[in-house]
């Protein structure tokens, strides 16, 4: 089998370029997104959304194969629900928190329920996973336009609102008080959230979307002086996790997604092992002292 560099190189083989840039490209939502997602602790939020647009993938199959409306795209009945997911999530987060786990299950449930009858009467043979586990390595030149579109999108809004994103983040009560509009950013930032969700999944998997929003920013936050530092160390961590995974399932023949989470995933443990000893050590000098 040819070596990942060899294969970068080949013209004959531009979807390996494709998956590389889809990985560095995602890194910047992983990273930017992920450090709100992890630090407002909404990783459950982001969970349900990825879940629950099956209903609008089948929704969609069916709407199309029936021929009430020919040629809908999956992707569109998907952020047609992640984003009723994310509206239904904040609003019942903001009105009743007590009762936000019950309803971030309910959502998750419902959705792919939906879906699974939606397809049950869709007409001939439908496939929902491939929209559900997407496979890098086959994201098209125009995926990559549209994660650079959502990238450019995302960096703004985060660089243009960062005070906001930051005082809301931390200290929502406080921010509040200062005239923040922490509503608004709580909805804004589950939007852009669910509409991230459907594009990355269908590029790099359900699987991938979870861990790479919280497992880079998590392992950057061990270190981060703030957010801003939290988002940089997240979206860089993410890359590299991409690149390493992508060239080390080439070479061992291994599914790419699942390699990158791997490697993220041993990377978080492996910090949080060595900060959690290095404050046992510090609580134990202390009390020698």
């Amino acid at each position: 089998m040819m070596g990942f560099i060899p294969a970068l190189l080949n013209p004959a083989m531009p979807f390996v370029r494709n998956a590389l840039l889809a990985g560095i490209l995602s890194s910047l939502l992983f990273g930017t997104l992920g450090a709100v997602v992890t630090v407002k602790r909404i990783s459950g939020l982001a969970g349900a959304i990825s879940h629950a647009v099956l209903g609008g993938i089948g929704m969609a199959l069916f709407l199309s194969a029936r021929g009430i409306l020919p040629g809908l795209p999956p992707l569109v009945g998907a952020l047609v629900f992640a984003l009723l997911a994310a509206g239904i999530i904040g609003f019942v987060s903001l009105k009743a928190r007590q009762r936000e786990d019950s309803v971030i299950n309910a959502v998750w449930a419902i959705g792919m329920s939906v879906g699974v009858l939606f397809i049950a009467k869709t007409p001939g043979y439908a496939d929902p996973m491939s929209y559900l586990f997407g496979n890098i390595l086959l994201v098209s030149t125009r995926d990559l336009v549209m994660l650079a579109v959502l990238d450019v999108i995302v960096v703004f809004l985060a660089w243009r609102y960062y005070p906001q994103i930051e005082a809301s983040s931390f200290d929502e009560e406080f921010a509040r008080v200062r005239g923040v509009p922490t509503d608004a950013v709580f909805m804004v930032t589950l939007a852009i959230t669910a509409i991230a969700v459907v594009l990355l999944q269908t590029f790099v998997g359900i699987v991938m979307v979870i861990a790479m929003l919280t497992l880079p920013a998590g392992t950057a936050g061990f270190s981060a002086k703030n957010l801003a530092s939290m988002m940089l160390g997240g979206s860089i961590l993410s890359a590299v996790f991409s690149a390493g995974g992508l060239a080390l399932s080439w070479t061992l023949d291994l599914p790419a997604g699942a390699v990158v989470v791997v490697l993220a995933g041993a990377a978080f443990l492996t910090v949080s092992a060595i900060t959690a000893l290095r404050s046992k050590r510090r609580s134990a000098g202390g009390s020698a002292v």
